[in-house]
C-alpha cells in the first residue's frame, strides 16, 4: 500500500528553558535535582558504617535468596 501526497507531519522540538542569570548555587543544584533526582548519595563510603548494608544490597540479597533452586 502507497500513501500518496506529501507527509503532514511535522517534527516539532522542544527546547529547554535556559536558567536565570541571578540562580544561585542552592538553587541551580535544587532545579536539577527536581529534573534527575538526587544522584549521588548524602555521604561517602568512607563515612558510613562498615558493617551496615545499603538498601540496594539488603534488596539484591533477597532477590538472589528467591531464586528456584534449579535456577542456580
Amino acid at each position: 500500500m502507497r500513501l500518496s501526497g506529501p507527509s503532514t507531519v511535522t517534527e516539532e522540538r522542544a527546547t529547554p528553558p535556559k536558567p536565570p542569570a541571578d540562580e544561585s548555587g542552592w538553587q541551580r543544584r535544587r532545579r536539577l535535582q527536581t529534573v534527575f533526582g538526587d544522584v549521588l548519595p548524602e555521604t561517602t563510603e568512607d563515612e558510613r558504617d562498615p558493617g551496615a548494608t545499603s538498601d540496594d544490597e539488603a534488596q539484591d540479597h533477597w532477590l538472589r535468596s528467591q531464586v528456584p533452586p534449579h535456577h542456580r
